[in-house]
């Protein structure tokens, strides 16, 4: 599990194609050096285990699956990666609970920017925007974020400067396309309420402040 906390930009060092999928080889200078091999760590948000390391970097395999799915497919030597090792149980939840199982892919169709950070308009595929929902959670190549609204597809997000120093954020222009992971808890409560269980309702989610 993860709280979409970015803790150190990486640096893809070395991409090979290994059977149906993708090994990669990630610079670090902190990670790396905490890391061990089967540890697990969010790389753009999405789950990789560790498969060897050393200590200023690290190697970890897509497979097909989550290569086609996410924009691991798009990343180059060179590219810089958002990485984020999983939560320890003494850590704090500093973000949102995240679990790096990428659920769609969106794309930047608008920048603003102003004083206090830059605002960016992201537009995703339906069966994502469902789960998008003003003021709720939204996960964005590993970045925790909140998203300020939605309309249809298209949802905004906005983003201090410290945070565009500290991840890929301050790298993203329109065309981008960020690994989209939405609220758990959104996704379990559809299911619990598609599931005929006549002991959760509408109204006795109201009751209990969703």
């Amino acid at each position: 599990m993860f709280t979409g906390l970015v803790k150190e930009k990486g640096s893809v060092q070395d991409l090979k194609i290994a059977g149906d999928g993708l090994e990669i080889t990630i610079s670090s200078s902190t990670v790396a050096a905490e890391t061990n091999v089967d540890d697990s760590i969010a790389v753009n948000g999405v789950c990789l285990t560790v498969t060897t390391v050393s200590e200023k970097a690290f190697t970890a395999m897509a497979v097909r699956e989550t290569v086609s799915v996410t924009n691991l497919s798009l990343l180059k030597t060179g590219s810089e990666v958002n990485l984020e090792p999983a939560l320890k149980v003494s850590d704090r939840l500093g973000g949102h609970i995240v679990q790096g199982h990428i659920d769609g892919q969106g794309e930047i169709i608008r920048m603003i920017r102003n004083t206090n950070g830059t605002e960016y308009m992201i537009r995703t595929d339906s069966q994502t925007a469902v789960y998008i929902v003003k003021k709720g959670s939204v996960c964005l190549d590993g970045i925790s974020l909140t998203v300020a609204d939605i309309d249809t597809n298209v949802f905004k997000v906005a983003i201090i400067p410290h945070t565009q120093n500290k991840t890929t954020a301050g790298g993203w222009r329109t065309g981008y396309k960020l690994n989209i992971e939405t609220d758990i808890l959104g996704r379990y409560i559809e299911k619990l309420l598609k599931s005929g269980e006549n002991s959760l309702s509408i109204e006795k989610l109201n009751d209990m402040g969703y």
